[in-house]
Formats: C-alpha cells, structure tokens, sequence
C-alpha cells in the first residue's frame, strides 16, 4: 500500500516539500502566516492519506464501516482545509471562521448512523442522501468566501488579481469537476490544492519583491522595471513629496513619521483609478506613473489626490510632466515634475514662514 500510496501521489509529496522548504526559508511572510501555512501543508498530506485510503480499499461488504468513516472524515475534512486556507491568507479573521466548519463535520460525521448526506449499503453501495450536496455545498460558499476577501483586500491591480483568479479557479474545479467527469476526481483534489497554494505562494513571493513594506505601494525596484516596461505607454509621471515630515520626526519620533507616511500613501492608493500606479521611491518621495492617460485625466487625479491628503491634516507637494508629443523621455518627464513639485515645496514653507525642512 505504501509503494502505491507513493506512486498516486508522488507529484503531491514533492510540492508540499517544495512548499514546505520554501516557507522555512520566506523572509517576506510573518512567522504566524508561515505556521498557519504548515498546518494547511500537514491538513492536506495527511487527507490525500485518507483519500487515498478510501478509493484503494477493497469494495467488498466487510469493508462498509471503514469506507463510511473515511468518506466522513473527507467530507469533514474539506471544509476544515478551506477555512484553514482563508485563515491563513486573509489577515485579521478570528476562528469563527471554522465555525461552518464544525457544523458540516457534525452532520457529515452523523450519516454515519443516520445516512442523511451518504449511506453505503449493505453491498457496499453507495446513495446519497437528504443533504447529499451538503459537503460541495459548503466547501463552495467558503471558496467564493475566500475569493471576495481576497479581492476586497487587494489592490484590484492585475498583479494581484491573477493568481487569487488562478486559485478560485483551481478551488472551484475540485467541487465542479467531480460532477462533470465523475467521483474518482475527488481523488486528485489534494494534488489540485497543493498546486494552487503552492503557485499562489510563488505569486505572493514575487508581488511581495514588488511592495513597500510599509506603505504597499510598489517599491522602487518596481519603479525601474516598470519604466523601462513600455515606455512609449507612460503619459504622464507625477512627483510627490510629503511636507514638514523632519519635523514630525524630530518632534513626535520616527513612529510618527512612518504613520503619516503610511496615511498619505493611503490617500494616493484611494485616488488612483486604472492605468495609474504609485511607487515609493524614497523616505516620503513617492511618483506615480500614468499609462495612457489624458491630462485632464492626470489633474483630475492629483486634485483627488490634494483632497484626501486635505482630509488628514498633512501636506505634500505635487507635480507633475506631461508627454503630450511623446517626445519626452522617462529622465526628462521626472526632471520636470520634481521641478514643478520642488517650486511648489518652496512656496508652501515660504506661505508657512519657515526655512525648507523635509
């Protein structure tokens, strides 16, 4: 049993390793999403056990009981490995989430003796009962659960959206597929799990290289590689510097700082709309790049911008080039818009009485 156990699933084994490795070595996850991860690893591995297990046993009548509890224990099992995966990678959810868990495990385990989700007969048969559709029910509610959490808190930028769009993929097939090709589909949805997160993770990874950790805004590496990623697309560059930020440093500490820097970042990520994207580049310097963009479209964009940073009771210089005959390069548009957002910074400290400061 152990050599075919092996054979079935050797293609799961090496990417719960792989993943396994991977997670040990992440300096981009918190050590409390790794450990929810490694529980999700262990779930997964040991249900293609019981999977394995309940589709290699001999369908003979003595073998019933045991075929029963191991249905049971797969039903219950699936929607506890869902819920594990949205508490995983959905951050400030509390183990409520494993309540409808809990609930489904209850009643599937109770058809044991009842056979109102499944019966295996007396030949071994098996027939579905009252809530028979129970277990997909409930695994596809917390798959579209897991999908709408995901996108809320994403940025809904196609960096973000491909891989949860890979994964709810991936997650819906296992509760579609079994009913277009057959039940012996369940048989690989450990192996569909463990490549979704397992690419998912790789997603994450990649967009994590991507981020600014403390604003998630795009980071400057991204800035370069995104530049130099058609160029002739890009319209317009807007500059924008944070005011009187020393200030607040020196006055009320670098934890202050990095809250208002946090805050006008988020002012600036409520404000873009498609085709805009914000990038920190430095301390409190940020540029946002526009890709077939109008002006017009451009200042309404830094108008909504002034108004939520407005709203916080900070300040920032602002400007902007645009490329109107795309004759610009990327080096002379930022040129011009610093220059245009520096002229702006004199003005404001020359308004307020005071020597520049950053």
């Amino acid at each position: 049993m152990l050599k075919e156990y092996i054979i079935l699933n050797w293609s799961l084994i090496l990417i719960l390793s792989a993943l396994s490795i991977a997670l040990n070595i992440s300096v981009f996850l918190e050590r409390r999403t790794v450990k929810r991860m490694y529980v999700l690893v262990i779930g997964v591995f040991l249900l293609s056990i019981c999977v394995f297990a309940e589709f290699n046993i001999p369908a003979v009548a003595q073998n019933r009981i045991v075929r029963g509890i191991l249905m049971a224990i797969r039903y219950s099992s699936t929607p506890f490995i869902i819920a594990q995966l949205i508490y995983t990678l959905v951050k400030k959810l509390s183990w409520y989430v494993f309540f409808p868990a809990i609930v489904l495990s209850i009643i599937n385990l109770s058809s044991l003796f009842t056979g109102i989700v499944f019966k295996i007969g007396e030949d071994n048969s098996f027939t579905r009962g009252t809530l028979g559709y129970l277990p997909f029910i409930g695994v596809a509610v917390y798959c579209v659960i897991l999908i709408i959490l995901l996108v809320k808190r994403s940025n809904k930028k196609m960096m973000e959206m491909v891989p949860i769009t890979f994964l709810g993929v991936a997650l819906l097939s296992e509760i579609i597929f079994p009913f277009v090709y057959g039940s012996d589909f369940s048989r690989i949805f450990c192996s569909t799990i463990a490549v979704a997160l397992f690419i998912y993770y790789v997603f994450e990874i990649l967009q994590q290289t991507k981020i600014d950790s403390l604003t998630g805004l795009l980071n400057r590496q991204a800035y370069g590689a995104d530049t130099n990623n058609n160029p002739e697309n890009i319209t317009s560059l807007i500059s924008i510097d944070m005011n009187g930020l020393k200030t607040i440093n020196d006055t009320q500490g670098h934890a202050a700082g990095d809250e208002a820097i946090e805050t006008i970042a988020l002012c600036m990520n409520r404000a873009l709309k498609s085709r805009q994207f914000a990038y920190r580049i430095g301390g409190d310097e940020f540029v946002i790049i526009c890709r077939k963009t109008s002006e017009e479209d451009v200042l309404a964009l830094i108008k909504r911008i002034e108004r939520n940073i407005g709203d916080t009771g900070y300040h920032c210089s602002i400007g902007y080039s645009f490329n109107e005959n795309e004759n610009k390069s990327i080096e002379d548009m930022l040129r011009e818009s610093d220059m245009m957002m520096y002229e702006e910074k004199e003005r404001y400290y020359e308004s307020m009485g005071a020597a520049r400061r950053k």
